[in-house]
């Protein structure tokens, strides 16, 4: 049976990376920090915290974020956090766990919701039982708790974990690959990443301590799991281990997966209610940036270096492809995104061609599942790969693109006030070179929140450079009058699109560089 969250349906996320979001007076910082707008690096931080989150919550709300994702915030000696070494404590930095309480209460006032990151793939080399042998050797009670080379132990070598820096560390070929780790520094590490010891999850002791973590902080008010690289545990009873302990103190939390491609059999039921869509997230990028991907930016990804460009065609198969693959009820909460910490921005991605991040804001809010926008893009904020994706955010707003800021405002506003947008059935009405369209009508599934009342939506987009005659062919709106709801740009009624015919036909010149969203008239 599959069940996944209802109040996913209608929300829309924000992801935030807390040490660049915003920081407060009112958390006390220990010392040296790198200045708020220069340039990030791999290491250095900039001091933001959980606090300058909550006092932001209401221009967040302005610009219609229901529910927040932050990455990692649990105590670890990097900005991104995601090398734990104390996963039942928020780190100092960020306010600790009070931090956590005010801004999970000040949340939920607002009808908001807060997703943390799990990472229970590896530690940290900080971790108290990793620390425990580096300390202890083969006489560690928490030996087991790691994949480590006993036979060195034996032998009396300790473990490598601060190998020099001259010498070459990481394992060579994809993630997973820990065996050389295990012979050069003595236990298995991520990507043979010697400060990523990866935790033994097929020993009970370290299972029931991960879901013992896990529960906590839904104890704690936390609404759902964003779940670090779990392809890597593969141990599907692990994850249904961990689905249920969660599940039995909060029935509506959000388990969400960091796989990048199509995982039908992780969304089955047992274990996650969706992953973060980076399927769809790449298919629209290569629609709307098709004449504007910067290709050097775009080979630089190891992952969205499978972005490749396409018709209107090309998106529709795309999309027909990412749906089809999952039940309705799981198509409706998979997490939209469109970037992320892991990739460049997606202004950036475009050359900063305006139109094409604009036709991407319009197609992530009206298409099936959650749409999650990164802290920034909506005020124009650019970046390559990591650490350059992780800017600051600029709080001098004379620095802001307000254009887009007003954009995404009123494509988010559009999202809530449509149920169609959220709970409607879709198809591809048209498609003709770099344009098509798409209907929003009926009911998605059969547990959508639709009103019978809901009017339909039709998306048309050309993505082309020039001028496009498109066909659309859609019975719900035979005889309707159609009215511009939300254009990519001025003017909003440049499509002029009318009355549709008693046959449910219309013929529309799409201008280039062009996308609206066309409702019923009231």
């Amino acid at each position: 049976m599959i069940d996944t969250p209802g109040w996913v349906r209608d929300a829309v996320f924000y992801q935030i990376f807390p040490d660049r979001f915003a920081a407060s007076d009112r958390v006390t910082k220990p010392g040296h920090l790198e200045p708020w707008a220069d340039p990030p690096t791999l290491h250095g931080f900039k001091g933001g915290d959980l606090i300058g989150i909550a006092e932001h919550l209401p221009m967040l709300a302005d610009l219609g974020v229901t529910a927040l994702y932050l990455t990692p915030i649990f105590a670890s000696a990097s900005n991104h956090r995601y090398h734990t070494y104390d996963y039942l404590r928020v780190d100092p930095l960020l306010g600790g766990d009070a931090a956590l309480r005010e801004l999970i209460d000040t949340a939920h006032a607002r009808g908001m919701r807060i997703v943390l990151d799990g990472v229970f793939n590896h530690t940290g080399r900080g971790f108290w039982a990793f620390h425990h042998i580096l300390e202890n050797g083969i006489a560690s009670p928490y030996l087991d708790w790691f994949r480590v080379d006993r036979a060195a132990f034996t032998a009396g070598r300790q473990m490598l974990a601060y190998p020099d820096t001259g010498r070459t560390v990481t394992a060579p070929g994809l993630p997973g690959e820990e065996a050389s780790s295990l012979d050069r520094l003595g236990y298995q590490a991520w990507w043979g990443l010697p400060p990523l010891p990866k935790l033994n999850t097929d020993y009970q002791p370290v299972r029931d301590y991960l879901l013992t973590v896990a529960e906590h902080w839904i104890r704690f008010g936390i609404d759902g799991w964003r779940l670090d690289v779990p392809e890597e545990i593969a141990d599907p009873s692990f994850w249904q281990a961990f689905r249920t302990r969660v599940r039995s103190v909060n029935p509506e939390a959000y388990l969400v997966g960091e796989i990048w491609h199509l995982a039908p059999d992780w969304l089955a039921g047992d274990r996650f209610d969706a992953v973060m869509n980076y399927p769809l997230a790449e298919a629209i990028l290569g629609f709307v940036g098709a004449h504007h991907l910067d290709d050097a930016v775009v080979r630089s990804h190891a992952e969205y270096s499978r972005i490749v460009r396409l018709s209107g065609d090309g998106l529709a198969e795309r999309i027909r492809a990412v749906l089809g693959a999952y039940a309705p009820e799981t198509a409706a909460v998979q997490l939209n995104l469109l970037d992320s910490h892991d990739t460049p921005r997606i202004r950036t991605l475009f050359s900063r061609d305006e139109a094409s991040v604009r036709m991407a804001f319009l197609l992530q809010s009206t298409l099936p599942g959650a749409p999650c926008l990164y802290y920034g893009d909506e005020i124009g904020l650019e970046g390559a790969n990591d650490p350059d994706c992780r800017r600051s955010f600029p709080w001098d707003e004379s620095a802001w693109d307000q254009s887009t800021l007003a954009f995404v405002r009123a494509a988010f506003g559009l999202r809530h006030a449509e149920p169609i947008l959220r709970g409607g059935g879709l198809r591809i009405v048209g498609t003709s070179g770099d344009s098509l369209a798409i209907l929003r009508s009926g009911r998605w599934d059969a547990a959508s929140d639709l009103p019978d009342d809901a009017r339909p939506a039709l998306v048309v987009v050309n993505a082309g450079e020039a001028p496009a005659a498109l066909s659309i062919e859609a019975i719900e709106l035979a005889g309707h009058q159609l009215v511009t709801a939300l254009a990519t740009r001025e003017p909003a009624d440049a499509l002029g699109a009318g009355r549709m015919g008693g046959d449910g036909r219309l013929e529309l010149i799409m201008p280039a560089r062009y996308g609206a969203i066309l409702l019923p008239a009231q």
